[in-house]
């Protein structure tokens, strides 16, 4: 864990918390996204009025293009958009972000969509997206001293957190429901000793984990206590599509919904982007992708209601198996408010997302991003997205860590003799 400095150059919050000046770099403070009342910053996730999640708030300076290309190819380059301090780089942290954006030509033919990319976040240090979220909770975790940094998961922000810990030198803990993934589980376990695997689905290791939070001191969970400075890291996926696409953005975004928290922090950036006139303002839509098999946002979006109504998981994509998702009415809200909608797929048309994908960009994504592919299939064969339009879908995770979604769907096509008149006879192409 990085070392703090002297205590002439520290704050002491209400809690007891002491903080470094400039600890959270431009953030002021923490509001309420239902009531707007504000506290200071610290490790809190609840109002004190009305128990409504909190976010952060800043001031910020003025900032160029030129000054955030100039800084490092990670999600460091945004740092004074970030809760965190103007030097981070030299913390130890595992430098997730700036993935590539690729230009989708055979899969935009393939769907019939114009202008298509793939965000791929899957070459992340741990393969997901998780990386950049973790980058922002550690940070805030070290800056409130904490003794152990935990979360509960469904598997790629276990690995991520792992990971993280490893590189900071800073003890970890990760639950994991015990029916998860076994490339997801070792993918934690060769990080941490402390991999506990918990009976029941995310919604029960996730309440364990609150319980956990509210009795022992000095743990941040990255998901419940120090959630606010968490969630900021999916805001860099939004910056890095608007630069990468040369300051501009794009005009349609399909991106997977688990608890929610990715979608609503991709459109907080692209709101500050253009507050700042680092892009320009203009119309877009964004989607929400869910599973079939855990969908209560596409069902509440369909249903034309705001209640989330929390279901019992049975999917393959286990990393989007969220029944009861935190941000859910946000999601519904921010759809609704830019055109979009929230879409369901089965775990069969999951499958097949992931095989078309890896088929025609050479993409192997894990189910999240079978469901993006899946959903925005859908969308385009159901009329709801434009496909004129300039379109972006997120490739969350790689997949290696989902193995057994489809390894019954792919395979040798044929075993033959090692002779040519084996092969000619197996008529393989």
């Amino acid at each position: 864990m990085r070392r703090r400095p002297p205590l002439s150059n520290v704050t002491e919050t209400s809690a007891g918390t002491v903080l470094r000046d400039g600890a959270f770099g431009n953030a002021t403070g923490l509001i309420c996204r239902e009531c707007g009342t504000t506290q200071e910053l610290g490790p809190h996730y609840a109002c004190l009025e009305c128990f409504g999640p909190l976010e952060i708030a800043y001031d910020f300076p003025a900032v160029t293009r030129e000054q955030i290309e100039a800084g490092p190819a990670n999600i460091w380059r945004y740092k004074a958009l970030l809760p965190v301090p103007d030097d981070i780089e030299s913390s130890p942290n595992t430098e997730p972000g700036f993935t590539r954006l690729l230009e989708a030509h055979n899969l935009g033919r393939e769907l019939g969509v114009d202008k298509l990319w793939v965000k791929d976040d899957s070459t992340n240090p741990t393969n997901s997206f998780k990386d950049r979220v973790v980058a922002c909770a550690l940070s805030a975790a070290v800056e409130f001293g904490s003794k152990v940094f935990a979360c509960p998961s469904t598997g790629n922000l276990a690995n991520a957190v792992a990971a993280a810990g490893a590189r900071a030198g800073i003890k970890t803990v990760v639950f994991i429901p015990s029916n998860l993934e076994t490339p997801k589980q070792v993918n934690s376990a060769i990080f941490t000793e402390s991999l506990v695997a918990v009976e029941g689905n995310y919604d029960d290791v996730n309440k364990l984990a609150s319980e956990i939070a509210g009795e022992e001191d000095g743990w941040a969970f990255v998901n419940v206590n120090v959630r606010p400075f968490y969630a900021e890291g999916s805001k860099t996926l939004g910056y890095e599509i608007a630069e990468q696409l040369g300051w501009r953005l794009p005009d349609q975004v399909v991106i997977p919904v688990a608890s929610g928290s990715q979608l609503t922090k991709v459109d907080k950036s692209f709101q500050e982007l253009i507050k700042l006139g680092l892009v320009e303002d203009k119309p877009y839509k964004i989607y929400g992708a869910q599973a079939e098999g855990c969908g209560p946002v596409a069902t509440a979006f369909k249903a034309g209601v705001d209640a989330i109504r929390p279901v019992k998981p049975d999917t393959i994509a286990k990393s989007l198996a969220i029944g009861n998702p935190a941000d859910g009415i946000y999601v519904l809200d921010i759809a609704r408010r830019t055109g979009g909608a929230v879409e369901e797929v089965t775990d069969d048309q999951i499958r097949d997302g992931i095989v078309l994908l890896a088929r025609t960009e050479g993409i192997f994504t894990e189910t999240a991003g079978g469901t993006t592919v899946a959903v925005l299939k859908k969308l385009v064969e159901t009329g709801q997205l434009d496909t004129s339009l300039e379109t972006v879908v997120i490739n969350t995770g790689h997949g290696l860590k989902t193995l057994d979604a489809i390894s019954d769907r792919v395979g040798p096509v044929a075993t033959i003799a090692p002779t040519y008149d084996a092969f000619a006879a197996a008529d393989i192409v």
